[in-house]
């Protein structure tokens, strides 16, 4: 067993609600017959762990697994922790591969994996499993993996090969840079489902009354057709999970806001056309194909300075789409111009255009092609329709809660042909377009790491994140034992040597590889 023939190892743990501890003694299970045991290389920390911190077993992701594996099974892995269990966050890493248990057959010993760790398959009572949720995740120096629940039942690993050359930061932030992936390629449906469960409402001789026998969230396809506002209201609700509105006009118009379910847009997968005349064919014609940045596109980033923005600001500059113009929109001058450092040398190699602002003291008034909101605001959508062009897209990636509706100018909407987009999480495709990126050297993740921790520091790094103190992304590496939470700009004066490897101020491979020899850490 060598490296883990120890009893016990570090790890972050989350106790109960907003109650995280680091725990010096957590034991190291020993591998049964299905089960993989690997060490954690790095972590990176996450907006979403924010959401396990506050809810803890109230959150979808924590709560028992219903399908596909049984209770007996479950209960055979040590790294299952639903409901008021202790769960170890963290779901942004790379392993290596030290055990396996002896039925084991996609992975062995030495490999080194990026982890996807959404188990869509697995389902909870309002939700999917997950690693780093209901499965304990990377925030300690050993976690435990069972093949049963890492294999897709289409026989897909979720443990995805890396290649060594790479630095571990650079695979472990293939996770959320495929979230951001994931709401550029997402596949969008044009045309009503051929066995999808659909409604249609006439505003001429709907009888509202009707909607009364209509569960909520149970249509698949909804064609509303006129303009009536507070029917619209109504009807909404109807709309099922990754649902279809298409609202035809027929030449009218609401005539003030409409209460829109924008919080669904990105966690339901809803989706609203629609068109002023009087063909529904022309609503499903202004839906795009994807949510993929377009030729000439004016695009804003609103909330462009925090680690998710910076990652669909570099991402853009560096898809190779032509003359884009790329707005950056945050509200701190420090984080604009730390985000300008890495965006304007990006803007010049591929000959596009990026330019920052202050949200609070110079808007951009637009009109944008293409909107991008990393803030979960509700009225930040409908001030992006007000600014839209034509045939404008706009993308809500915040998390705006699911049951969150706001006011919507959908007359302004509709005669634009703008559309909402959203997604959360990614897959496993995503993840390898990513990864393909950063190993082809057309994508450097590394770009959006801000400071790193060793596990004595990531409580500190959470806390930072949840108070948006840091303007990019956090890496712990769990074998730096001592090192606590830095940032990149404080490196020069406190790890000289690590930050001799820096690039222009940016993480790279060497200055990783001088962190973990100066900390007798290991990747």
């Amino acid at each position: 067993m060598s490296e883990t023939n120890r009893s016990f190892q570090r790890a972050v743990q989350l106790t109960g609600p907003d109650t995280l501890l680091l725990n010096e003694n957590k034991s190291v299970p020993v591998p049964g017959p299905h089960q993989i045991l690997a060490r954690v290389e790095v972590t990176g920390l996450c907006f979403s762990d924010l959401k396990l911190l506050k809810q803890f077993d109230g959150h979808g992701r924590k709560s028992e697994v219903v399908t596909v594996l049984d209770k007996s099974t479950l209960e055979e892995i040590p790294s299952y922790v639903p409901g008021t269990k202790p769960a170890v966050p963290g779901h942004e890493t790379v392993v290596r591969i030290m055990e396996v248990g002896e039925s084991v057959r996609s992975v062995k010993p030495g490999d080194r994996c990026l982890v996807q760790t959404d188990y869509r398959w697995l389902k909870t009572a309002d939700s999917n499993a997950a690693f780093g949720y209901n499965f304990e995740g990377a925030l300690q120096e050993f976690v435990l993996m069972d093949e049963r629940v890492i294999t897709s039942p289409e026989g897909e690993s979720m443990l995805i090969p890396a290649s060594d050359e790479l630095s571990a930061s650079a695979v472990a932030l293939v996770e959320p840079w495929a979230c951001v992936e994931d709401s550029y390629v997402v596949s969008e449906r044009q045309s009503q489902l051929s066995d999808g469960r659909s409604l249609t409402v006439d505003c001429s001789s709907f009888d509202i009354s009707d909607l009364d026998d209509i569960p909520d969230e149970s249509k698949d396809d909804i064609v509303f057709l006129g303009a009536d506002a507070d029917l619209l209201e109504r009807v909404f609700p109807k709309l099922a999970k990754n649902g279809l509105i298409n609202i035809v006009q027929r030449g009218g118009g609401f005539g003030r806001p409409v209460t829109t379910p924008v919080g669904r847009v990105h966690y339901g997968g809803v989706r609203i056309t629609g068109t002023t005349g009087n063909d529904p064919d022309k609503g499903y014609a202004a839906i795009p194909p994807n949510g993929e940045i377009r030729a000439g596109d004016v695009i804003n980033v609103v909330g462009a300075a925090g680690p998710m923005g910076t990652m669909h600001v570099i991402r853009n500059l560096c898809q190779g789409v032509p003359e884009i113009t790329v707005y950056g929109g945050d509200m701190s001058d420090e984080r604009l111009a730390q985000l300008s450092r890495l965006a304007q040398p990006l803007a010049a190699v591929n000959g596009v255009t990026y330019n920052s602002y202050n949200a609070g003291t110079e808007p951009r008034e637009g009109p944008f092609n293409y909107t991008a909101l990393m803030v979960p605001a509700p009225s930040l959508v409908a001030e992006a329709v007000d600014k839209s062009a034509p045939h404008a897209i706009i993308n809500i990636f915040a998390g705006i809660p699911y049951h969150v509706t706001h006011p919507v100018d959908l007359d302004k909407y509709i005669e634009l042909g703008a559309y909402f987009i959203g997604t959360s999480g990614s897959t496993i495709d995503d993840m390898r377009i990513v990864l393909r990126k950063v190993t082809e050297g057309h994508l450097d993740t590394n770009l959006s790491v801000a400071a790193v921790s060793g596990l004595d520091g990531a409580v500190e790094g959470i806390r930072a994140v949840e108070n948006q103190a840091i303007p990019g992304k956090i890496l712990v590496y769990p074998s730096c034992k001592g090192l606590e939470l830095t940032r990149l700009s404080e490196l020069a004066l406190k790890y000289p040597e690590v930050a001799g490897h820096l690039n222009d101020g940016a993480w790279t491979r060497e200055a990783e590889q001088a962190l973990l020899a100066q900390f007798g850490g290991d990747v």
